[in-house]
């Protein structure tokens, strides 16, 4: 009787295991897709239609070679189901994103971008689809062209503006460039 308890206890907490495993995985699945859509809201909100082209490039750049590295590469998933484990097209295409919000609009909006990749190769990882340096491969392709494509944000009227802590209060700063 304790035995089969046993038995039981141990096939739920198997179950449970597996299914968390999934949910991870799916989620960041639904953070790959949803990191380079949220990208390209932000180059909307800020009519910033050359961000949203570097954009562009720079995802199907990405995501491109991926795919066409995994035709070359054989490389065995940890799972075993096939041979294309190297490098991962989902954190390509997260790491598209976060490159790409990091090169045009700063850390502020990288950072986080590249957070939610990082939970990206995570969940590859944790589902058994890729090895860590599939994901990082990938990472480094997304950053290698974020770094050749993507330029700096520069806004529509050349307005920067600044505030310093300064004795006694603040100061703030503006300038124009022509």
């Amino acid at each position: 009787m304790a035995m089969s308890l046993l038995s039981i206890h141990a096939a739920r907490a198997g179950t449970s295991a597996s299914s968390g495993s999934k949910t991870v995985e799916t989620a960041g699945t639904a953070l790959s897709i949803a990191l380079p859509m949220v990208a390209g809201g932000i180059t909307l909100l800020k009519h910033d239609r050359v961000g949203s082209a570097q954009l562009v490039v720079e995802t199907v750049l990405t995501v491109g070679t991926a795919y066409a590295l995994k035709s070359f590469v054989r490389e065995r998933r940890p799972d075993g189901s096939d041979f294309r484990s190297f490098p991962s097209a989902t954190t390509a295409l997260s790491a598209s994103g976060s490159s790409f919000l990091w090169g045009r609009y700063g850390w502020e909006y990288g950072l986080p971008a590249f957070a939610v990749t990082q939970f990206v190769s995570y969940s590859r990882v944790q589902a058994k689809q890729h090895h860590w340096y599939d994901t990082l491969a990938s990472s480094a392709l997304a950053a290698g062209y974020g770094y050749i494509l993507t330029t700096p944000f520069e806004e529509r009227y050349h307005i920067q503006t600044s505030m310093e802590p300064a004795p006694g209060g603040a100061m703030i700063q503006m300038s124009y460039r022509w």
